[in-house]
């Protein structure tokens, strides 16, 4: 050995071919994660195109307003600095003019006809009309021919509705979907209580989501234990029972609780023989039918997380804290309940989600008093072709559901950091 690679091995100097080996480690590393990206590339372009991309288009739903900018463009350039306190000039007037009589008969007019229509009822009438009758008589001032058609366009409400709905993008189907509105001025404000029906719909679909989970923690907890605590061969056998609702159609099981619960169904027909009642019970087409239907529908995503969080517990705990001095329920509930936490969260986060989403149960189960949000966002979708609006509900229903979420796992996750024996 020379005495130079002698003195750099006794001082710890760097010798010549430490660079390269540290360059040729960070190559095989950034190789190895473009071999791991490569990998999961297609099911992150799966993601995207089947979840993100669908919900990102649904958002942008919500607040597109591409209708009036279309159909009106030379009567919003002419609105551009107006200051919406008196009536336009002369100007907006002949833009309006030019505008309506050059898309007269054209399908764009009637879709801005339609979108401003929903704001104002009436104002679609008042398009088609005016359209109906352009162009004017050579010489005649537009002021006048627009008063002379309807005095409507004397009014400064029409104006601002307009001006309003001049931009691309607009803010009113995520404020109507919570009962609220944008006024002449441009001011939010609540909407008039007669026309104020979905936050009372978000809150019964809340309310019903939240009676529906509660009650698959009551009657799921004790079936995931029992399923939990048997023998492998109990487990499996009880466990077809638990999947059994699975394997069957959601309207079979729902047409099998209209027979069962009806007023000549077999349950009114047994309590009134067994003499418990004389009257049938009004037990469908309201809500506790839809309950029932939906605990019995749901529950199985409720006993099956508990049940995998269940089974991994040991038995052991529980024997060592009765060893221990420890009285029985208060073992059970100080050592063995909180480390089913994590089961009891996601299975009730889960049953609270698709709750929410229910649709076609309280539809057929229930009376118009018991329909929840889903089934806004279908007629919205289906009977008025309405997609902003049914968009603004979807995007209200998973901004809530994001939030809860998020507030969710942030208190569970606290109450669980702790919770597993060491």
């Amino acid at each position: 050995m020379s005495a130079k690679a002698i003195g750099e091995a006794v001082s710890g100097a760097p010798s010549e071919t430490a660079t390269p080996l540290k360059t040729q480690l960070r190559r095989a590393e950034r190789l190895k994660k473009l071999k791991y990206g490569a990998l999961i590339a297609p099911l992150a372009l799966f993601l995207l195109l089947t979840f993100l991309w669908p919900i990102g288009a649904l958002l942008m739903r919500s607040i597109e307003n591409p209708e009036v900018p279309e159909a009106l463009p030379q009567t919003l350039r002419a609105l551009a600095g107006w200051d919406r306190q008196a009536l336009p000039g002369e100007d907006a007037y002949a833009a309006l003019v030019a505008d309506l009589t050059e898309n007269k008969g054209s399908r764009t007019l009637a879709v801005a006809a339609k979108r401003m229509n929903m704001e104002e009822p009436g104002f679609r009438s008042l398009f088609m009309n005016t359209a109906r009758k352009l162009p004017l008589e050579p010489g005649v001032d537009a002021r006048e021919g627009l008063l002379e058609i309807d005095s409507q366009w004397g009014e400064l409400g029409t104006w601002q509705l307009i001006a309003r709905n001049g931009r691309a993008y607009t803010d009113y189907f995520l404020l109507a979907a919570v009962d609220l509105y944008r006024d002449g001025a441009g001011n939010i404000v609540q909407a008039d209580p007669s026309a104020s029906i979905f936050v009372d719909i978000f809150v019964r679909t809340f309310w019903m989501s939240l009676i529906v989970t509660v009650w698959c923690v009551v009657l799921g907890y004790p079936v995931a234990y029992l399923l939990a605590t048997q023998s492998s061969r109990v487990s499996n056998l009880l466990m077809i029972f638990v999947l059994l609702p699975f394997w069957t159609s959601i309207l079979v099981r729902v047409a099998a609780w209209i027979v069962l619960l009806q007023q000549g169904g077999l349950i009114n027909m047994g309590l009134i023989s067994l003499g418990i009642i004389d009257q049938p019970l009004q037990l469908v087409f309201n809500r506790i039918g839809v309950y029932i239907a939906m605990v019995h529908i749901l529950l199985p995503f409720m006993i099956l997380p508990l049940y995998s969080v269940m089974k991994g517990i040991s038995p052991t705990y529980l024997r060592a804290a009765v060893s221990l001095g420890c009285p029985p329920f208060k073992s059970y509930w100080k050592v063995y309940f909180p480390m089913t936490i994590p089961g009891l969260a996601a299975g009730g986060l889960l049953v609270f989600i698709i709750s929410m989403g229910y649709y076609i149960t309280p539809a057929l189960l229930g009376s118009p008093k018991e329909q929840m949000a889903s089934y806004f966002v279908a007629f919205y979708t289906n009977e008025t072709t309405n997609w902003g609006m049914a968009a603004a509900l979807s995007a209200v229903l998973l901004l809530a559901t994001l939030i809860l979420y998020f507030v969710y796992n942030r208190l569970v996750g606290s109450a669980t950091s702790g919770a597993r024996p060491r």
